[in-house]
């Protein structure tokens, strides 16, 4: 381990300590954000997603607010921004991007992909997002409206995109299985692929 690692971790542990110590947290609290933050991925998102798909009360409240509707789904939010979800309708097709840095909302859908903080991704998708999105394979008809919204600090986004056509009757587990992390930040869109339901 190099000296500045070691010095790092002396940083943070001293910074527990002293949170802890003007009671601003307790241990437990700190070992479950980090928890939360470690077992975080786009599995957490693709089932809300999932459900949102299968449950109009859900769906509804997802829209309404994504943190209560995570909280719902015993993810952990407590402490974090807000959480924005954007509905993808045959109108509309919205994109996610943070243009400062990379505000991202990392208990649904886990850390972001390294491309999501790419100074070239948040120029195209400001700049020139229906060609972004091309290279994605995402082709979004003129007649769509292109909505790209900024994720900050103060407010996180993710997208509930359009459900597959073809995926009638199918378990939100199932629904789950086809869903990408770049589908709920609207670089691409969900397909349906794999066996049907019995």
């Amino acid at each position: 381990m190099s000296d500045s690692q070691v010095e790092s971790d002396r940083l943070l542990v001293a910074l527990r300590g002293l949170l802890v110590a003007k009671g601003l947290t307790t241990p437990a609290e700190i070992a479950e954000r980090i928890r939360s933050t470690d077992t975080a991925s786009p599995a957490r998102g693709a089932a809300m997603v999932a459900r949102a798909w299968t449950d109009p009360e859900f769906r509804a409240l997802m829209l309404a607010d994504g943190t209560a509707a995570a909280e719902a789904m015993a993810i952990p939010m407590r402490g974090l921004p807000p959480l924005g979800v954007l509905e993808n309708t045959p109108e509309v097709h919205n994109l996610v991007v943070c243009t400062l840095c990379s505000c991202y909302p990392r208990a649904v859908l886990g850390y972001p992909p390294f491309w999501f903080k790419s100074a070239a991704y948040r120029a195209r998708a400001v700049r020139d997002p229906r060609g972004l999105l091309e290279e994605w394979g995402t082709v979004v008809p003129p007649a769509v409206k292109l909505r790209v919204v900024d994720s900050t600090a103060d407010y996180r986004w993710m997208v509930l995109p359009m459900r597959p056509a073809g995926t009638e009757g199918w378990p939100a587990e199932q629904l789950a299985g086809l869903l990408r992390e770049g589908d709920m930040i609207g670089v691409t869109v969900p397909t349906a692929t794999g066996p049907q339901p019995a």
